[in-house]
C-alpha cells in the first residue's frame, strides 16, 4: 500500500500540494486526474523521491521513503517527457538502461509488440514523437516490478499503439501489480482505470470508481462528471 499523509509542497510562493492524504491499495489501476497545475506530477515525483515535500510523509509497504532510495528498485517509471540522448541508437539506449538497473529484463516481446524492430539501429534524434514514446514504454515495462508509474503514457501514440498499451497495462494488472497513471485522455481513463483520484489546487476532490463518480454527479460521461465534481466542495 502507498500511504500519503498530510503532504505539503511549495515551489516558492506557489503551494502545489496542501495537506494531501491518500491511500492506494496494491493491485489495480489508479488514475490521478486534474487540470494543469493541480499537483499530479508533483505527487508522482514525490512518490518517486524526485520531489521532497515540505511537510508530510509517504510510505510504501509500511516503510517511509524519507531519506531512502532502495525502494525505487521496485518501481517502473514512464516520465511525461523522455529526454533521451539524441546521439544514441535505440538498441544502445535499451542496453544502457539494462546495464544501469542490473535486473532481468524482457524487452524483446515489447519491441515486437510495438513494432520497433526497424528502429533499433536508428538514432533517437531521428525518431518521431510517437516512436520515442514507444521506446519510452518499452523501457518502462521491461523490468518485472510490482509498482508501475506512468505519466501521460498515451502521448503521441497512434490508435494501434494505444490499443496495445491498454492490453499491456491490463496484462500487468493480472499479475497483481499496481499501475498509477496520469492522463488527459478521458476515454483511455474510463476504459482502463479501476479507481480515479481527482486533484484540484493540491487537494483531492474525489477518490473512487468511475461508476461511483457518475452516480455522485448524475452524469453519463467522465468529462461531464469531472466538470460537475469541480463545482462541489472537496470530497475524499
Amino acid at each position: 500500500m502507498i500511504v500519503i499523509q498530510k503532504l505539503h509542497k511549495k515551489f516558492g510562493k506557489n503551494e502545489v500540494l496542501t495537506g494531501l492524504d491518500l491511500n492506494i491499495e496494491m493491485g489495480g489501476i489508479f488514475a490521478v486526474l486534474g487540470p494543469n497545475g493541480s499537483g499530479k506530477t508533483t505527487l508522482i515525483k514525490g512518490i518517486l523521491g524526485m520531489v521532497v515535500p515540505n511537510k508530510g510523509n509517504i510510505s510504501i509497504d509500511g516503510h517511509s521513503i524519507k531519506n531512502k532510495w532502495k525502494y525505487r528498485e521496485g518501481i517502473n517509471y514512464l516520465p511525461q517527457i523522455a529526454n533521451f540522448p539524441g546521439n544514441l541508437k535505440v538498441k544502445e539506449l535499451i542496453r544502457m538502461i539494462k546495464d544501469l538497473r542490473q535486473k532481468p529484463s524482457d524487452e524483446e516481446e515489447l519491441i515486437t509488440l510495438f513494432g520497433l524492430e526497424p528502429f533499433l539501429n536508428k538514432k533517437l534524434a531521428t525518431l518521431s514523437g510517437g516512436t520515442k514514446q514507444k521506446v519510452n514504454i518499452v523501457l518502462s515495462f521491461m523490468f518485472d516490478n510490482p509498482l508501475i508509474i506512468l505519466d501521460e503514457p498515451t502521448s503521441g501514440l497512434d490508435p494501434m499503439a494505444m490499443i496495445r498499451l491498454k492490453e499491456l497495462i491490463q496484462k500487468e494488472k493480472k499479475k497483481g501489480k499496481t499501475i498509477l497513471l496520469t492522463s488527459h485522455i478521458m476515454q483511455f481513463v474510463e476504459e482502463i482505470a479501476d479507481e480515479i483520484v481527482y486533484l484540484l489546487e493540491g487537494r483531492i476532490y474525489f477518490k473512487g470508481t468511475i461508476p461511483a463518480l457518475k452516480k455522485l454527479t448524475g452524469q453519463t460521461t467522465v468529462e461531464r462528471a469531472i466538470a460537475a465534481i469541480t463545482t462541489t466542495p472537496a470530497n475524499v
